[in-house]
């Protein structure tokens, strides 16, 4: 026997896009403003950087003479990084995030995360990283499982021809892919302005014909009317939202200032899934200028705006922006000036109530494993401290395991 929310899941709702996400319509009423109680929650913003991040040019060990000898023309100079302690230093690209840390005390690194034999294909570890498994067979990913844990509203914020990533899979209702808030507003196939009012009016009529009755009808018009309802205000919100600072221009920036939006809107969204391709730097990566530092540029100058935007709006210890990237490079320049991949790589949080610092020593320079730096913290640590402490979320049952939390975040 059919149920309303078989129905609802078979059934498509009458004159909106593809793009309209199924959660509006199964879930708006759930949604909530940001004076109710919820509204309020922690949110996660998971930043994939794709291709493999070389992470010793990234988190630099500035003062290990064996840094500059493995790579004679991509190290970074002592003068020109930017130091995080007396060891440590960031790349100088990443001026606005070192400010962050230095002056905000809103930056925690963990340095060395990766797992027990790295693969060094980009599609196999990406899948690795994006289930928090290393089975052999994955299919749902570790996002997706903790919406099944704790339902709400998620997102995956791409450009027009991404996917949506493994990590999301298995969520209870499909999260949207969404390049911008007009994928929110209602679409009609009509071709004149009067047609379209017209056909948008045929769908609101239909909510307002309904009886109040508790019959099937009655509900699917009334989740048509609150759908209809909910993607407005959505679409809505990029002309009411000021952004506290400016945001440059990149496409990471725009995508952040896209999550931005929807996270003062108040909708009750927790999770929201970026990436930002191209660092699979195999030749011509450059050091303190070139391809890998305009990337980096991107990364640092965009979650600094972002966090300071939210910051600005009140939401600054509601925030954790979690950086990876599928492996890191190896610790030795190839003969084209780039690096091949390796694995051993930092991961970056960023956040009001993250325990800001460098968390784990600098993997060796000297104990390499076929060339590559040896990991010291297990991905799914990182995984079970923001699961546990951060989203209230069971991590073992999220991971399959029990992997001990890394202390990212600040004790209260």
């Amino acid at each position: 026997m059919s149920t309303r929310r078989d129905f609802l899941k078979d059934s498509s709702l009458l004159g909106f896009g593809a793009t309209i996400p199924t959660f509006l319509g199964q879930s708006a009423l759930a949604a909530r403003t940001a004076d109710k109680p919820g509204a309020k929650d922690t949110i996660l913003v998971v930043v994939q950087l794709t291709g493999g991040n070389d992470g010793l040019n990234t988190v630099i060990p500035f003062t290990n003479a064996d840094y500059y000898k493995l790579r004679p023309t991509l190290a970074i100079a002592k003068d020109k990084v930017k130091k995080l302690t007396d060891d440590i230093a960031f790349h100088p690209a990443m001026a606005e995030l070192a400010k962050l840390y230095t002056e905000e005390s809103a930056v925690c690194v963990v340095q060395g995360v990766g797992y027990p034999n790295p693969d060094q294909s980009h599609f196999r570890s990406m899948d690795i990283w994006h289930a928090g498994s290393t089975a052999a067979n994955l299919t749902d990913g570790w996002l997706g499982r903790t919406l099944k844990a704790k339902p709400s509203p998620a997102f995956h914020l791409a450009a027009s021809n991404e996917t949506s990533p493994l990590a999301l899979a298995g969520a209870p209702v499909r999260v949207p892919s969404v390049a911008s808030l007009d994928d929110f507003k209602l679409k009609t196939s009509a071709a004149s302005g009067a047609d379209g009012a017209a056909q948008k009016g045929v769908i609101t009529g239909v909510a307002d014909t309904s009886s109040g009755g508790n019959g099937l009808l009655d509900f699917v018009s009334r989740t048509q009317m609150n759908t209809y309802a909910s993607s407005e205000k959505l679409a809505a919100l990029g002309k009411s939202y000021k952004p506290k600072v400016p945001y440059p221009n990149t496409a990471l920036a725009n995508k952040l200032k896209l999550a931005a939006q929807l996270i003062d809107g108040g909708i009750g969204a927790r999770i929201f899934y970026v990436a930002l391709d191209g660092f699979d730097t195999h030749s011509g990566q450059g050091g303190a200028t070139g391809a890998h530092a305009d990337l980096l540029q991107q990364v640092s100058d965009g979650i600094s705006a972002f966090y300071r935007d939210l910051a600005g709006h009140g939401h600054k210890d509601r925030l954790c922006v979690m950086t990876f990237s599928e492996f890191g490079r190896r610790a030795k320049e190839n003969g084209s000036k780039g690096t091949d991949h390796g694995s051993g790589a930092p991961m970056m949080l960023v956040g009001g109530n993250v325990k800001a610092g460098i968390v784990g020593e600098h993997p060796s320079l000297t104990k390499l494993e076929d060339g590559n730096l040896v990991h010291a913290t297990d991905f799914r640590r990182v995984y079970s401290a923001v699961l546990e402490q951060w989203l209230g979320v069971d991590a073992k049952a999220v991971l399959g395991g029990e992997f001990k939390p890394v202390e990212v975040f600040a004790k209260k």
